[in-house]
């Protein structure tokens, strides 16, 4: 079974850069056309995607998001970083990532983690 869990500081300052990371058990980051997104879902808003890390490590993001985002991963530990520059108090959310269904969606996700910016 495919388990996905998200790790990272619950709190950082406005203007800080957030990174969480997120730890895959169950199935490899670097299995052949698999992808690895992060989601997030702020405070009374819907779920947006952010970007993914695919198996061969290319990235892709939302454009809105795009300037200020970055993946990298760690194979060796089978986890995926997601690191997001200049927050501000429109970053507070609830972060998941997730494994992307090769017929759309998502079809493994985490349980999320709450980060707050705040000073």
């Amino acid at each position: 079974q495919v388990q996905l869990q998200e790790s990272g500081p619950g709190l950082v300052k406005p203007s800080q850069t957030l990174s969480l990371t997120c730890t895959v058990s169950g199935d490899s980051i670097t299995t052949d056309l698999s992808f690895w997104s992060w989601i997030r879902q702020p405070p009374g808003k819907a779920l947006e995607w952010m970007g993914f890390i695919a198996y061969s490590g290319a990235t892709y993001f939302t454009p809105s998001l795009k300037s200020r985002s970055s993946i990298s991963r760690d194979t060796a530990r089978n986890q995926f970083t997601l690191r997001l520059s200049s927050v501000t108090l429109e970053d507070t959310a609830v972060y998941y990532c997730a494994r992307d269904d090769p017929t759309g969606g998502m079809d493994y996700w985490g349980q999320g983690t709450q980060v707050t910016v705040s000073s």
